[in-house]
């Protein structure tokens, strides 16, 4: 009993105890979706403040400003030439009275060109170059473009029976476009340059009293 006793106050090995199974992390794989995540994730948030962003400029440059449409009319025409000769040039002499309305109380407008063309059926037969000007807040400009001389057109057989037509009516379908070369000034901030083109669709009477013309609106020509 005594030999026993002394073994079991021993030490005493039991069985080895297995080591913590590893596990390893691959990109790509699993619940995440790695660095293709977090950027598209940075993407959509500078987005998204971006447009908002811009929004809230909008909204406060609205506000402050209250910007209204430049309003363009052609309030009197005169033509006393319009013929066309037999070799397909067109003699004319056109004088066109226009008025410019800006009717914005903290918008000024700088018109750095000013380029005035008139067209029969789709014929440009006269350009003019007009003078520079600044024009202030609510203020209302005058331009008269002239168009004066001769000039080679090509029209069809519908183009000249309607321009005999017209003759014979003493009332002519004339367009008139005016080529802007533009600038805002909002305070001390003048913007960038904007090219805007405005069409005036005029039915023009011949130099005579039984023909009256009509103020006539002009748009943007797009």
């Amino acid at each position: 009993m005594a030999d026993k006793q002394h073994h079991l106050n021993g030490a005493y090995y039991g069985p080895s105890i297995p080591p913590p199974t590893r596990t390893y992390h691959r990109p790509g794989r699993g619940s995440g979706c790695g660095c293709g995540c977090c950027l598209l994730r940075c993407l959509l948030n500078i987005i998204i403040t971006a447009v908002v962003i811009i929004g809230l400029a909008v909204l406060i440059f609205w506000l402050l400003f209250r910007p209204n449409r430049v309003k363009f009319h052609v309030t009197n025409v005169q033509l006393t030439e319009f013929n066309l000769t037999t070799n397909n040039t067109l003699n004319y002499n056109l004088v066109v009275n226009m008025t410019v309305r800006n009717p914005n109380r903290r918008i000024g407008i700088y018109y750095d060109r000013i380029e005035a063309r008139a067209y029969y059926e789709d014929q440009r037969f006269g350009t003019q170059t007009l003078t520079p000007f600044y024009q202030g807040h609510k203020n209302t400009s005058f331009l008269n473009p002239v168009f004066v001389g001769e000039q080679f057109v090509t029209l069809g057989a519908s183009e000249t029976s309607k321009l005999n037509q017209e003759r014979t009516e003493g009332l002519y379908s004339i367009h008139v476009k005016l080529y802007l070369r533009i600038r805002f000034k909002l305070g001390r901030i003048r913007t960038g340059r904007f090219k805007p083109r405005i069409s005036c669709d005029l039915k023009v009477p011949f130099n005579s009293a039984a023909n009256t013309f009509e103020t006539t609106r002009c748009g943007l020509d797009f």
